[in-house]
């Protein structure tokens, strides 16, 4: 009887909805946003400002993260979703913790255990989405949590730099809060451990064992690769230019300010879009990759004027952006239908792939060259991309029926 007086919020869960997830990825993003370019400051810092060593201190953290990021299926199986995707968020609070601390070993552990939330967290919420939101929804989904990302993105990197200035532990306390309104904001959405579902007749399909099928077919291999190499200008512009304005006498905030702006271009996606079906698939990736090519080797010029290295990253950051926007679209139009599961398990790896390869690569330049080197070396990755891209088929998706436009060479 006394059931009677209960509101219904409080007896039946709420079901989650495109807001409650996109409210989530805001959250998230305040708090990842306020970090990211503070990341390399620490870290430049407390390894006695050698970029080498920051290399492979990153390299050791993504290897690091791609093992723990195969675990957590594995830890899923085990420990209730609820219950995993809480581990994931204290992680964050545990790192900010450790980082509170500082020094030579306190702060790459706790910038591991940060990679360690953003891959538990991505993994978790991904799996609540596939089962809430209906697949027709997933569309909206992605253009809400945008919405709800985008300014704090924009405004966080330089936000977290100016914070840390002011008080090295200020951008950590704020990540502490928002991992404290993520937590709170998630259990308040009771999502519980997902929805019921039967036990499979048979295991998880494990990715590895569909490698043989995406090395037969070169056009998931040239799509994934778009991927690892888009990924890797990212790292190169947010890890390596702080330290080359460090370096170069030009401070410790303009690079923040430069990934600020970048940032806010991402606002600007269904332009982009409608600018890549006015000129098709093939040129529009071509044509992205080889400006943003052009405008990192440009910056290698920097290591005589700092200035052009700023402004041309800045610029090849906006040919980042374009491809973000549509750079994955090869390798999703090539997927065959029967399999989009395992092949996307597969396409996932390039975030974690580019986070190993970028600074092991960097890492190699910089015992020849100073950090401008790294420049350089990324513009060649960029331009080979270019080149692949040209390669493909110059009707990639365009509708049915429609003919292709004569390409310039």
């Amino acid at each position: 009887m006394i059931s009677r007086y209960i509101p219904d919020y409080l007896r039946h869960a709420p079901t989650p909805g495109v807001t409650g997830f996109a409210v989530l990825a805001g959250i998230e993003a305040s708090l990842r946003g306020t970090l990211v370019s503070v990341w390399p400051l620490v870290m430049y810092q407390s390894l006695g400002e050698n970029a080498a060593r920051v290399s492979l201190v990153y390299f050791a953290a993504g290897i690091a993260s791609l093992s723990w990021g195969l675990m957590v299926p594995w830890l899923n199986r085990r420990i209730p979703r609820r219950w995993l995707y809480t581990l994931g968020a204290s992680f964050y609070f545990a790192g900010a913790l450790l980082a509170m601390r500082g020094g030579a070993v306190a702060t790459p552990v706790a910038m591991v255990l940060a990679n360690f939330a953003t891959v538990t967290v991505f993994i978790c919420t991904n799996a609540y989405i596939m089962d809430f939101i209906a697949r027709h929804e997933l569309g909206r989904v992605e253009t809400q949590k945008l919405l709800y990302s985008g300014l704090s993105w924009a405004i966080g990197p330089m936000a977290g730099v100016f914070l840390w200035k002011w008080w090295p532990a200020m951008p950590f306390l704020m990540a502490i809060g928002f991992a404290v309104l993520l937590l709170a904001t998630f259990w308040y959405l009771r999502l519980g451990n997902g929805r019921l579902i039967t036990r499979a007749r048979a295991p998880a399909p494990n990715p590895l064992a569909y490698l043989g099928r995406f090395f037969r077919q070169p056009r998931l291999i040239s799509g994934w690769s778009f991927a690892v190499f888009r990924s890797s200008g990212w790292w190169v512009y947010v890890v390596y230019l702080p330290m080359f304005c460090i370096e170069a006498g030009l401070g410790d905030r303009v690079a923040s300010v430069a990934f600020s702006v970048s940032n806010a271009l991402l606002l600007s996606a269904p332009f982009i879009m409608r600018w890549m079906r006015g000129r098709g698939l093939r040129r529009a990736v071509r044509a992205a990759f080889g400006w943003a090519a052009l405008c990192f080797a440009l910056a290698g010029f920097g290591q005589v004027w700092p200035p052009v290295a700023v402004l041309a990253l800045l610029a090849g950051s906006v040919f980042l952006v374009m491809l973000d926007t549509f750079g994955g679209l090869p390798f999703l139009m090539a997927v065959k239908p029967a399999e989009r599961t395992e092949m996307a398990a597969v396409y996932s790896s390039f975030r974690d792939v580019s986070g190993i390869v970028t600074p092991g690569a960097a890492w190699l330049v910089l015992l020849v060259a100073p950090v401008a080197g790294v420049f350089v070396a990324c513009a060649a990755g960029l331009g080979v991309m270019a080149t692949v891209a040209g390669r493909l088929h110059p009707r990639l998706g365009a509708p049915r029926g429609a003919r292709p436009r004569p390409v310039r060479s």
